[in-house]
């Protein structure tokens, strides 16, 4: 069995660099941290650099094909924007392929949710195709994604909300929440949603690719929430 840690609140998860991609702009302190904790390690997808900037942050490199960033910021950024023309991958696959290329492997994804529906839905389920080459997480202003494609045990604390989407429509075993599953197919996304831990820990079995998403205890609380340390063992 290896253990990796891997934390529910706080910016313990041992990130090496940060994708922002061009959904909402990060808006709590919880999310925004990544940026104040690898300020020279942040690859932005171009849709989402204006924001960036006005935050009061340069990337690293700007990756796109380019239609959404003004001709004034393209000069500014000069030779960290990095024009990609393909259009089979959306700007955040681009974004993720070249920060992999650069060595990275533990990798925190902001903005990827609101904004467009469809782009929401779309970048989810691509977190099972980029863990095939990267630790990955996808942080929002809420809570955390966390993909997996194999039995796994969280670190969590009684009541807090948890939520599992089955991305492969496969069978489910979940152990340690309000509301267990034992083996059951699912076919919706919805079937396993809104569920709740009741303990330190809660077990995630599957045979194939999930979506693990983890509330913070208080998604209001406008202040840096306290740190709680989470693990995920595999089996």
């Amino acid at each position: 069995m290896s253990i990796r840690k891997l934390p529910v609140i706080g910016t313990d998860f041992p990130a090496d660099a940060v994708i922002l991609a061009a959904g909402d702009f990060p808006a709590r302190p919880a999310a925004r941290a990544w940026f104040e904790r690898l300020p020279d390690r942040i690859f932005c997808c171009d849709r989402g650099v204006e924001n960036l900037l006005q935050a009061g942050y340069r990337p690293q490199a700007v990756i796109g094909d380019g239609d959404s960033v003004s001709a004034a910021t393209r000069k500014a950024l000069g030779e960290i924007f990095i024009q990609i023309d393909e259009q089979e991958d959306n700007d955040l696959s681009k974004t993720m392929r070249h920060v992999c290329s650069l060595g990275y492997r533990h990798i925190v994804i902001l903005g990827a949710t609101g904004a467009r529906e469809d782009h929401t839905l779309g970048n989810l389920s691509l977190l099972a195709d980029y863990a095939l080459e990267a630790d990955v997480i996808m942080e929002t202003d809420y809570g955390r994604f966390v993909p997996i494609c194999q039995d796994t045990v969280f670190r969590s604390f009684p009541g807090q909300q948890i939520s599992i989407f089955p991305l492969d429509g496969q069978r489910l075993t979940l152990e340690g929440l309000r509301w267990p599953l034992q083996g059951k197919k699912l076919r919706r996304w919805w079937e396993a949603t809104l569920n709740e831990a009741l303990g330190s820990t809660f077990t995630v079995r599957t045979e194939g690719w999930t979506l693990v998403y983890l509330l913070r205890d208080d998604p209001s609380y406008e202040a840096e929430p306290r740190q709680r340390d989470s693990e995920v063992s595999r089996e």
